[in-house]
């Protein structure tokens, strides 16, 4: 089954594509690799959540937070190459504003994680890190890039 196929079967729609806050590009690729911007959880051009995760943001909010960075993410793959063209996912970087006491990184990056894995199947199996900084532009709680690999 393709990505396209199995988002709709999910009952999931790719958001339109942000604008850049910057100046650089949703996606840019290389060679058999798409790289994304930094992607934070807009949904129809506003942030649902902000503040720091373990303090104003409770866990499995930010888990879906970092789930709606991955769609953004994809939103800026299929924009540039098609999200039928994926392969395999290869890198996942989350990032996520925490409290000083809060460590569960990893769970809150689950949400992207999760999400490839259900979009992707085996193929979205990936390598990734999961950061605590102490603040994300906008004040978002998460922040998600990842790194694709695509045909020919």
């Amino acid at each position: 089954m393709t990505a396209s196929a199995t988002l709709r079967e999910l009952g999931i729609t790719l958001p339109t594509v942000a604008a850049p806050a910057g100046a650089y590009i949703p996606a840019r690729r290389t060679g058999n690799l798409v790289f994304t911007a930094g992607q934070v959880p807009f949904v129809d051009g506003a942030l649902p959540a902000t503040g720091k995760v373990g303090a104003e943001v409770d866990v499995d909010t930010a888990r879906d937070l970092a789930r709606t960075c991955a769609l953004n993410a994809l939103a800026a793959v299929d924009a540039l190459v098609g999200i039928d063209a994926v392969v395999g996912v290869v890198k996942v970087v989350g990032f996520v504003a925490s409290a000083p006491d809060f460590t569960g990184q990893p769970a809150v990056i689950n949400g992207a994680s999760e999400l490839l894995g259900q979009v992707f199947g085996d193929a979205g199996a990936h390598a990734r890190s999961a950061v605590g900084v102490a603040v994300l532009p906008l004040d978002a709680p998460v922040e998600v890039e990842i790194v694709v690999e695509v045909a020919g």
